[in-house]
């Protein structure tokens, strides 16, 4: 009896891990039971159970009456309804390799297939000369003492093209791609973070983005030539007093009506609003804003909707009621203040995308803070990576204490062996995810670069003060880790503080955009015509129950085996095919912990 029941439970295994189609599975349990039960007469009732599951679930009219509709009564009551901005939110951005992680089932010869991505000839000369040249300008000592850039510095940074890496050719900008800017971030960022942040956010959350993926052509024509060279200098403002990090609880308000412009009465907004820690924001000439939009009159042409929700909109700085404040102190020295205006009157074409794009500005940010996410941010925490490697590592070599080189102790060698291992891996994630970058625009992924590029880069920084020790407390033009100590809680916070991005983003969107079934779902639970949900929800919900029985199976077979006998790359190395086999066990282990989640806390998860 106990060997009949062993066998039993191996041979479920085995159906929820191939996962054969439902009659084929529901077939082989019902012949091995069969032959379980000619072996052991005290197996009838397990087949009994066993043929009645599988007439159960074979049946579909059966299934849907007795399994199905219940199911999806239930769940209708315990989930959330989806608004309008979360759904745009949920949708927004493509899903890429990562997807393969929370699946429990990464595909590796996908992953093989991946090229890292190469610079081209243009790229690598820019590289090679402007950027060395702009290298070779910056004092960082100087800009903290001056708590800015020099004019010099300015000057060339504009003139060179540096604010218009993203910006098509047409309009005179470099089109770079996103591994070129990566690198060249990171090569600012190897001698002043300042100038690094400068430049960075013109081409991640700035305008051009924006007006090059959803502007009109007249936007495109007014803005993207001036942003490319320099003579317009962007900023956007987003983050806002009491809302912070939670872009759907901005009180910035838009409301459409009439009112004059250039002397001529036309259709438009009166917005009012609060920005604070705008970077570049004293200095900029074109403020792109964010802000919640109500058409109470029905101008816009529906008078059935009030409500549009975020939508962006980019304006002249010098536009009367627009005021820029004082100047805010986020301790390295770039440019960041707030910005405010009262009942401040614009056309409505300054929407951008024009009015079509109204109330769809979430979708629009979560698609284009890839930039920053994936590559700006990543980019910072790279070059301080390297440059801990390299400066640490030579300091260790000359400092003497107790009549030794302070890099033969083994405490310090500790540290920068941890400094070396994550520079390398914070250089293997920058090729990673810019090439996902180069393939759309994956929100899940840059998410997963931010925060942990962000954290490794505290990790690495803080190993090299214990080392270093006082000299790098005390600032001056001998300091090689001052300003990259006062950059860390600069990464680790903006695009939204670590927290977030791990809980929200990573786990929350990756939960939903990155399963199998989940948000279709979803979906179908919000369907007006019950009968054409239920029929939707049927096969969704079968494939996901297979899906997790599956999981499951592949964990305690993985627990057992220290998934040894999990898939690899076929030109997988001896050393690597252990770890592609514990990231297997991993995987595995986040899909099922999280549907285990997901069906116990239902609703109450958001």
């Amino acid at each position: 009896m106990l060997l009949s029941l062993l066998l039993f439970i191996g041979l479920l295994s085995a159906v929820f891990y191939y996962r054969p189609p439902l009659q084929t599975g529901s077939l082989v349990m019902v012949v091995g039971t069969i032959l379980l039960t000619i072996y052991c007469s005290g197996m009838w009732l397990i087949l009994l159970v066993t043929v009645g599951i599988s007439i159960l679930l074979n049946h579909p009219r059966w299934r849907q009456q007795l399994l199905i509709k219940p199911m999806y009564h239930m769940l209708r009551k315990s989930m959330p309804t989806i608004s309008k901005t979360e759904q745009e939110a949920l949708e927004a951005g493509t899903t890429w390799w990562e997807k393969e992680l929370f699946s429990g089932r990464p595909d590796w010869h996908q992953f093989a297939a991946i090229a890292l991505p190469q610079l081209s000839e243009r790229e690598q000369q820019f590289l090679d000369n402007e950027v060395v040249e702009l290298c070779q300008l910056i004092d960082e000592w100087d800009v903290h003492q001056r708590q800015d850039l020099s004019p010099e510095v300015w000057e060339y940074l504009r003139k060179n093209g540096f604010f218009g890496l993203i910006i098509p050719e047409e309009f005179g900008g470099l089109d770079f791609s996103p591994y070129a800017q990566s690198r060249i971030m990171s090569k600012i960022a190897s001698c002043s973070p300042t100038a690094a942040v400068t430049a960075m956010v013109p081409n991640s959350l700035g305008p051009g983005e924006l007006l090059v993926k959803y502007g009109t052509e007249e936007q495109k024509q007014r803005w993207l030539p001036g942003l490319a060279n320099g003579t317009e200098l962007p900023c956007f403002g987003l983050t806002g007093p009491e809302a912070g990090s939670d872009a759907g609880s901005i009180p910035d308000l838009g409301i459409v009506c009439m009112g004059q412009h250039n002397g001529e009465e036309v259709l438009g907004l009166s917005l009012t609003f609060s920005k604070r820690w705008i970077t570049l924001a004293p200095v900029a000439t074109a403020i792109g804003l964010a802000f919640k939009l109500r058409d109470p009159d029905g101008l816009l042409g529906d008078p059935d909707t009030v409500e549009y929700g975020i939508t962006c909109a980019l304006l002249p700085a010098d536009h009367p009621g627009v005021e820029i404040g004082r100047r805010h102190n986020p301790g390295a020295p770039f440019m960041n203040g707030p910005i405010s205006g009262t009942d401040v009157f614009i056309p409505i074409d300054w929407i951008i995308g024009g009015a079509d794009m109204a109330g769809k500005g979430w979708r629009m940010l979560i698609e284009c803070l890839g930039a920053g996410r994936g590559v700006s941010l990543p980019a910072l925490a790279t070059a301080s990576g390297e440059m801990c490697y390299l400066t640490v590592g030579a300091f260790a070599r000359i400092r003497r204490q107790f009549n030794m080189e302070i890099g033969k102790f083994e405490g310090v060698q500790e540290a920068t062996a941890e400094i070396a291992a994550g520079a390398y891996t914070l250089e293997a994630m920058r090729q990673m995810v810019t090439r996902g970058l180069a393939d759309g625009a994956p929100s899940v992924l840059t998410a997963m670069a931010k925060l942990h590029a962000t954290e490794r880069m505290r990790q690495i920084v803080n190993q090299a003060m214990d080392v270093v020790g006082g000299r790098a407390i005390q600032l001056g033009p001998r300091n090689f880790l001052g300003s990259m100590y006062h950059s860390v809680p600069v990464a680790i916070t903006v695009e939204g503080a670590n927290i977030l991005t791990r809980s929200l983003m990573i786990f929350g969107q990756g939960a939903m955009r990155c399963h199998p079934y989940l948000y279709a779902e979803l979906k179908t639970l919000q369907h007006g015509d019950e009968q054409a949900g239920l029929d939707e929800f049927d096969p969704l919900f079968r494939q996901h129950l297979g899906h997790i029985f599956s999981n499951i199976a592949r964990l305690k077979l993985y627990g057992v085996t220290a998934a040894r006998f999990s898939p690899v790359p076929d030109d997988a190395s001896d050393f690597s095919r252990r770890w592609y086999q514990r990231i297997n066990h991993l995987s595995v282990a986040l899909a099922s912990c999280s549907d285990v989640a997901l069906g116990i806390l239902g609703g109450d998860i958001k």
